[in-house]
């Protein structure tokens, strides 16, 4: 049952590195922090530093932070300056004190895919030559099996994904391809041909080809600290172009709707990378960092996105956006909220019960 203590600290991990964001930000800017606490629910210990309660709370599934002045009623905030309190800031001072969050759950993220390049280089699939298809450019062009290929149209290829980017990414007509044969560099120029093939999100699209499959050896980049930035850079914007054109292609309907999944999926999910080892569940951990800031930046009043569309909203219109708006469309985020993890949790059953 180990995996369930990998899923707290996941899960909980994840929230309280988003509520440290908040935190720093807040006490960056100035502004007043009644509550920091680890953990949910009852207060179990904690102390008292300047003005602000840190408490370590009993529901270990995340954390909290509770700001002076964060609501118009500022009864409670009376031991604050008025500077301090988050409400009599300016709307960009909110702002920042928003976007924090889901800023550091990118951040963690990239933390988490430099930590793993630096201390164990960057894997990916090798691109060597492992099946040429029948009739296919590369075959007609005399590439054979058991081909390295270091270049192509002068782009270097590391990975695999390198070589699939750069042919998919051609407009040329011939690419000049510069391979090693046995330790012999040879450069065979190949015309590749457009083929209909089916991407990830099962659309139909059309793509050059050469007809080469990848042999399916791995391969692992040593990188100093600087190279591994840059690659969990790519690593961080690669997930989360994903996650968005995954979102896109849902709303599009193109993705079908039972393929989200709530906190079963999520604990499954876990429990599998967890089994397979200590890197996989980082790298899980890293994606279900990116989808949580993505998640709370949607323009939905409760999340951080929502907080932020009305404070850009208050910075247009140079004055305060009425609170009973306000309110209203805080509930209806609510039922929106509410209606998203119930369909993610019945799609979690769902597919539970199938399974079995």
């Amino acid at each position: 049952m180990a995996w369930i203590v990998d899923f707290i600290l996941v899960l909980g991990g994840l929230i309280f590195f988003h509520e440290l964001g908040h935190f720093l930000a807040a006490r960056l800017l100035g502004i007043g922090v009644k509550t920091f606490s680890l953990g949910f629910g009852p207060r179990i210990a904690g102390f008292s530093w300047g003005s602000t309660n840190y408490r370590l709370s009993l529901i270990p599934l995340g954390g909290y932070v509770s700001l002076a002045g964060e609501e118009r009623d500022m009864t409670e905030d009376s031991g604050f300056k008025e500077k301090e309190l988050f409400m009599s800031r300016p709307p960009w001072h909110r702002m920042i004190v928003v976007a924090a969050g889901p800023l550091f759950n990118f951040v963690l993220a990239w933390f988490i895919f430099w930590g793993i390049i630096i201390s164990n280089g960057q894997m990916g699939l090798a691109p060597t030559v492992g099946q040429l298809q029948p009739d296919s450019p590369a075959l007609s062009a005399g590439i054979e099996v058991g081909d390295k290929v270091l270049n192509i149209e002068g782009h270097k290829i590391v990975f695999w994904t390198d070589l699939a980017e750069t042919i998919q990414n051609s407009q040329s007509d011939t690419l000049e391809f510069v391979i090693n044969r046995d330790g012999n560099i040879k450069h065979i120029s190949v015309k590749p041909k457009v083929q209909e093939l089916k991407n990830i999100f099962g659309e139909t699209i059309r793509r050059p080809v050469v007809g080469i499959v990848a042999s399916g050896e791995s391969k692992t980049v040593e990188m100093n600290g600087i190279d591994g930035a840059t690659a969990a850079t790519e690593q961080t914007w690669n997930v989360t172009k994903l996650i968005c054109t995954s979102i896109v292609k849902m709303v599009e309907r193109v993705v079908p709707m039972d393929s989200i999944g709530g906190p079963i999926m999520i604990a499954q999910a876990i429990k599998q990378q967890s089994e397979r080892g200590l890197l996989e569940l980082l790298q899980f951990t890293a994606f279900i960092s990116i989808n949580l800031g993505l998640l709370n930046l949607l323009p939905i009043p409760v999340l951080d996105g929502g907080h932020l569309l009305f404070f850009s909203l208050e910075t247009i219109l140079r004055k305060p956006l009425n609170e009973k708006l306000q309110a209203a469309a805080t509930r209806v985020g609510l039922l929106l909220l509410l209606c998203l993890m119930g369909f993610a949790i019945f799609n979690d059953i769902v597919r539970t019960l199938s399974s079995k």
